[in-house]
């Protein structure tokens, strides 16, 4: 087979068949594939008391929340490829490119969209699903559905070219770097008035479209929010007083931290940004976040009631993720593009009807949910493609174990998360630099202790993982 890539092999090999949850079936499950930017696990249903997010938090109740899920590159376009095509976002020659490698340099990979539309099921992409709209668009159904599909260009957020903002008030302030707008606002609009609210409309009116065809559907809906901007309606930020919402605790860099490990400057790009320290700003942005998370919880509240009123829910997975984690301000940093847990630990729900529900340990990472889904929909898997691992077993019981640890990338740093530690290097000819981080004494990756010398074993095993799982790629 003419493929781009080799099998990756590691402990607790990544790749094997479970049998299909559904093959004997005459109804192969729905599939409900929802999607927000930038969400991290700052959820009610994960334990975190200052945010409001009832509609996610119940559809937790009866699913199974994902503990230990974690994206393989801490950015959008990257982890976007990534997860829809089930392959490893490393690229030896040039990393950031993996996004466009894997939607048009490597035709052979082919996309869950492709897979599921050519195994019978109707596919159907709304909003940011794929990082450009361009991206694998003939391989769905009918063609990617946007609010503004040529809106997603290196202008996507230039001012108010795309209607980004909805305040007037908003246009008073504008990089004039970037001709952005506001990092954030509260505009007293419905929801529709942003492309979230739209989104979320469009997919109630997929679901009572899909319902009349005859044949299983793959419906993705994919929200912006709540990536930057934060802007939001003024309704959700006004779910909240400003003061009482909790800062970081840890705003500082961590002990030891090499300088490879650099803060994000897609903030820089809007107006309204000077100093990040600054409290006020902290607690607005934060606020603002919040309040974006909240608007997003509620458009999933929406289209979930409309699943249950279809009488749809019953037969049809429903999968909830953030495409990669967040920084809020900890270790001084605001954004992604780190391999700081906050970064690159994501929200993964998914509700599978008549199997395990409550919370799992295990660890997964994003190329396992593409073997999963084949598995749970009873079809075959690309050969050769796939590098993740099905979590059909955990699906049936949550304490079950699959694989030992998950492998994230950035920018040259190669990074492995088990459940105790984190471990990362970045190596050069003369020179590796590590961090490592013990989950269990210290979850806020306050004290990076790889230059201690008692645990130079521990990294010299991690490190011989990474190698093998490079030479195979």
């Amino acid at each position: 087979m003419n493929f781009c890539i080799k099998q990756m092999i590691v402990p607790a090999a990544l790749c094997c068949t479970v049998g299909s949850l559904y093959a004997q079936s005459k109804e192969r499950p729905n599939v409900l594939f929802i999607m927000a930017d930038d969400l991290r696990p700052e959820l009610g249903c994960y334990g975190v008391k200052a945010i409001k997010t009832p509609h996610i938090d119940r559809l937790a109740e009866s699913s199974l929340l994902f503990q230990n899920a974690y994206c393989n590159v801490p950015v959008s376009g990257a982890s976007r490829a990534s997860l829809l095509t089930g392959v490893l976002p490393y690229y030896p020659d040039r990393f950031i490119g993996f996004d466009a490698w894997a939607s048009r340099d490597c035709p052979s990979a082919v996309p869950i969209s492709k897979w599921f539309t050519d195994h019978g099921y109707y596919t159907v992409s709304n909003g940011k699903i794929f990082h450009n709209i361009e991206d694998h668009d003939d391989s769905w159904s009918e063609y990617p559905w946007r609010v503004n599909p040529d809106g997603y260009g290196s202008d996507w957020a230039e001012y108010n070219k795309w209607e980004l903002w909805m305040n007037k008030e908003s246009g008073n302030f504008i990089n004039p770097k970037t001709m952005r707008g506001p990092f954030c606002e509260s505009a007293d609009v419905p929801d529709t008035a942003y492309d979230d609210g739209k989104g979320a409309v469009r997919t109630m009116e997929d679901l009572r479209r899909l319902k009349k065809m005859n044949k299983p559907f793959f419906l993705a809906c994919g929200f912006w929010r709540p990536h930057l901007p934060f802007n939001a309606p003024k309704k959700y930020w006004d779910m909240y007083e400003r003061d009482r919402i909790p800062l970081a605790d840890n705003p500082y860099r961590p002990d030891n931290l090499p300088k490879e490990v650099t803060q994000s400057g897609e903030l820089f790009s809007y107006a309204r940004v000077n100093d990040l320290q600054e409290e006020v700003f902290q607690r607005e942005a934060k606020h603002g976040y919040y309040a974006c998370v909240s608007y997003i919880d509620a458009q999933i509240g929406m289209i979930l009631e409309e699943l249950k009123k279809l009488e749809l829910d019953k037969n049809t997975i429903v999968v909830l993720l953030g495409d990669h984690g967040w920084a809020l301000g900890e270790h001084t940093f605001w954004g992604k593009h780190t391999l700081f847990d906050r970064a690159t630990h994501v929200p993964l729900i998914v509700k599978v009807p008549g199997m395990e529900t409550g919370k799992t340990e295990s660890m997964v990472s994003f190329v396992d949910l593409y073997p999963t889904l084949c598995d749970l929909c009873g079809l075959p898997q690309p050969e050769g493609q796939l590098q993740g691992k099905s979590f059909v077993p955990v699906l049936k019981d949550r304490k079950t174990k699959i694989q030992d640890e998950v492998f994230i990338q950035w920018q040259g740093g190669d990074n492995l998360v088990n459940n105790r530690y984190s471990y990362t290097e970045w190596v050069k000819k003369e020179k590796t630099s590590r961090m490592l981080f013990d989950h269990r004494e210290d979850k806020d990756e306050n004290h990076n202790i790889a230059g201690q010398s008692r645990f130079q074993s521990l990294m010299d095993g991690f490190s011989a993982i990474i190698k093998k799982i490079k030479a195979s790629l």
